[in-house]
């Protein structure tokens, strides 16, 4: 089975970024964990700051995976584009938060990736990503 890990803008930070709300761990860090976890998963890693490469990493992974665990990052709460593109791939992808987004500012509580995706995982950190290769492995 292929998975395609694609985040989104900020998510390099990581480790870095506002650790109350997001942890100590950096996601190259926890990669490691999660392909110790699911050794027979063969796992892509993508990461960009740029909505437009994002879009075209879903596109090129989204008819050669066997699904996709996407954290969207701020553009959840922006990108239509990101949204339309889920909609029109073949991998069924599952959307991941690392925070609770329906407890923050209202603005985060608008997702136009939600519609799109087979199912969405917010607040459960980093264990989320985890939870999502698991739905997938039970697609």
């Amino acid at each position: 089975m292929k998975i395609a890990i694609i985040n989104g803008p900020n998510l390099n930070l990581l480790g870095k970024r506002e650790p109350d709300v997001y942890g100590n761990e950096s996601f190259e860090d926890y990669f490691k964990t999660l392909q110790s976890l699911f050794p027979a998963i063969e796992f892509s890693y993508y990461q960009s700051n740029v909505e437009g490469e994002l879009i075209n990493e879903l596109q090129r992974a989204g008819f050669s995976v066997d699904g996709i665990v996407m954290n969207p990052g701020g553009y959840t709460h922006t990108s239509i584009a990101i949204g339309d593109c889920i909609a029109a791939i073949k991998a069924p992808v599952i959307e991941v938060h690392i925070s609770n987004v329906h407890a923050r500012e209202d603005f985060r509580k608008i997702s136009h990736v939600s519609a799109k995706a087979k199912g969405s995982i917010v607040g459960l950190g980093l264990k989320g990503y985890e939870l999502a290769v698991k739905a997938l492995m039970n697609h």
